[in-house]
């Protein structure tokens, strides 16, 4: 199973260990959004107003169906970790949970491309590292996504770039 967890506000990527299954975690859900209470971590710096500590999961069975072709069932989750996000109540607002919220939307959103890819691929004998090497381009293109997101937001503060990608994530969530 590959882990991945994405801070806004100075993006970081960490891979976690696979004990980390017990840690308490949020599923993505297109009708429950995130709330400050979801938020249970310690502020870790100053300079940032929240952090959103949010990551994909996968797994995978594999079967052989010839020598050449190998057929791989996947699931794949959008997660949110509680404990390891947090936002400083005296400097956040409606619009700071907003823009948190949508780089968990982000996380969703490449969770379906990172499942898209794979359903569209053919695998080998060597599934385990075809799907590592899908995962791992999955992850830089989010990176790149989520820089993207708090570059063109200014981390929120441009308000009406906020609202525009708003508009953008909730049109490619429903496609």
């Amino acid at each position: 199973m590959g882990f991945i967890r994405i801070i806004p506000f100075f993006f970081v990527l960490f891979i976690l260990p696979l004990s980390a299954q017990e840690e308490e975690i949020i599923l993505w859900d297109a009708n429950t959004k995130l709330s400050w209470a979801d938020f249970k971590g310690e502020p870790t710096n100053t300079r940032a107003a929240a952090v959103t500590a949010s990551g994909l999961t996968y797994s995978f069975s594999t079967l052989r169906k010839n020598d050449a072709v190998v057929e791989v069932n996947f699931e794949v989750k959008s997660h949110f970790y509680p404990n390891e996000s947090w936002y400083r109540p005296e400097v956040c607002d409606t619009v700071i949970l907003k823009h948190e919220q949508l780089h968990f939307d982000i996380t969703e959103l490449y969770a379906r491309k990172f499942l898209e890819r794979l359903n569209k691929a053919t695998f080998t004998n060597k599934a385990k590292a075809e799907v590592k090497a899908i995962y791992n381009q999955i992850n830089t293109d989010l990176n790149e996504y989520q820089n993207l997101y708090d570059a063109e937001t200014n981390f929120s503060r441009n308000r009406e770039q906020q609202v525009i990608w708003e508009i953008r994530l909730n049109k490619l969530l429903k496609d």
